[in-house]
């Protein structure tokens, strides 16, 4: 099997495991928006990840040269919509709703790349991944309602605050637009050089807004505990993340790759379970009741099965 076959294979499953990583900052950014706002929260972690973006833009700067008007503005959207924008959208919606219910509302997400990723990169959509893009939705679904009603817990109904949600689902279009236009420049300039070009792009930007709106902390209010838990963000679910993202989006569709971002409210159903929520649901098992483990595994096939249907479109493509 040649490598660019087999990444071919894996690369959905690469983007898969990076946005169950965006999963793992919740507990830690419910902790900060309690103090700080949610400004200075992502240009404090986007500031952490400068220091390992602004070498990789100097020692590469000669890819820049690849890049068209068109492309260069794809990069200012992701910059400032898809790693600004959206992080302090969804950041201050924790204000306002649960984060079950900011997490929830990013399933809209797929939908908004998909038709994007038609429009704009002209994918083919065959009829075997309408099918299992519908299988992964469902299983999505059950993860979240495994009832099939929609109640996030027990005696927690899903009445989501109007602000909280409209933030949330700006932050939805905003990613899932970022998918799309991720594809469009990875055609010129490698995975590194473009998780680079979105960390210092959105630095400053968020330093200008943060400095219009005088959102910066009173000095000396930081905590060693606040200063922990934006490092861990900006690794974690920041720079590590999307340097896997953007390494296997090179070989995925956009469109199957906005699929395999189902794999961050999946895995923020166990964070939620174990780090905010609190209290077990009954019947669980390992935080999750029977209705979720199978849309867990719904989930899981369905990504399996689109790994192939990327594998075997790629080939189609290149006999072509």
């Amino acid at each position: 099997m040649s490598p660019q076959r087999s990444i071919t294979i894996f690369g959905p499953s690469l983007v898969f495991i990076a946005a169950a990583l965006w999963a793992t900052d919740a507990p830690f950014r419910v902790h900060l928006t309690q103090t700080l706002s949610s400004n200075f929260i992502v240009l404090a972690e986007h500031a952490v990840d400068l220091l390992i973006a602004l070498p990789i833009l100097v020692w590469g700067w000669r890819e820049l040269r690849n890049l068209t008007r068109r492309e260069w503005l794809a990069v200012v959207f992701i910059a400032v919509g898809g790693s600004a924008l959206a992080s302090v959208a969804f950041t201050q919606s924790f204000h306002y709703v649960n984060p079950s219910v900011s997490i929830l509302l990013q399933k809209v997400q797929p939908l908004i790349a998909i038709a994007l990723a038609w429009f704009f990169l002209g994918e083919r959509l065959s009829k075997n991944f309408w099918v299992w893009t519908a299988t992964a939705l469902f299983g999505a679904y059950l993860v979240s309602f495994p009832n099939l009603v929609p109640q996030l817990y027990e005696g927690e109904a899903f009445n989501p605050n109007t602000v909280g949600a409209l933030l949330a689902l700006t932050a939805a279009v905003l990613w899932g637009a970022s998918t799309v236009f991720g594809k469009f420049v990875l055609r010129k300039v490698s995975f590194q050089m473009m998780t680079s070009l979105r960390f210092v792009g959105a630095f400053v930007f968020l330093a200008i807004l943060t400095t219009a709106q005088h959102s910066f902390p009173v000095t000396g209010t930081l905590t060693s505990t606040d200063w922990l838990f934006i490092g861990i963000i900006a690794i974690t679910s920041g720079v590590v993340s999307l340097f896997i993202y953007y390494y296997g989006l090179q070989y995925t569709k956009a469109s199957i790759a906005t699929i395999a971002e189902l794999g961050f409210p999946l895995a923020a159903v166990f964070v939620n379970a174990y780090f905010i929520q609190g209290t077990p649901v009954p019947g669980a098992f390992l935080g999750l009741v029977a209705g979720q483990w199978l849309g867990t595994a719904l989930l899981l096939f369905a990504m399996l099965m689109l790994s192939r249907v990327n594998r075997e479109e790629g080939e189609s493509t290149q006999a072509r």
